[in-house]
């Protein structure tokens, strides 16, 4: 296997910079048996992951990671489990939100897909 942390860091720097760009453009990562937990709320398949992600109440958003970790998620496929921690700065406010995200990604061809995303903020 590939070494999991220098693919864990190019999938969160392309997945956090596409989000803040164009967030329509995450379908490609997802698939309609993708589970997303947003809040403690789960969204399953690529579409409705699409629609929660693109409909969220803020314009511009910026991550900023402060960790990630990354492992292997299964002895027999080259999968990865990859957990996030950082501040998101959302439509220039002065406050960062402490967040946490967590991926299980599943190799498909070439590159991978997300099977698992978790998403929490850490109020606190």
């Amino acid at each position: 296997m590939a070494d999991i942390t220098a693919i864990a860091k190019q999938f969160v720097e392309f997945y956090y910079k596409t989000f803040s760009g164009d967030r329509s453009s995450l379908l490609a990562l997802y698939r309609d048996h993708s589970m997303l937990t947003w809040e403690g709320t789960p969204i399953q398949g690529a579409k409705s992951i699409l629609e929660k992600l693109v409909n969220l109440p803020f314009g511009k958003v910026q991550h900023r990671i402060t960790s990630l970790d990354a492992q292997p998620s299964s002895p027999s496929v080259a999968s990865l489990l990859v957990s996030v921690n950082g501040n998101l700065v959302v439509d220039d406010s002065e406050n960062a939100i402490p967040f946490s995200q967590v991926f299980q990604l599943i190799p498909d061809g070439g590159s991978y897909y997300v099977f698992n995303d978790i998403f929490r903020l850490n109020y606190g």
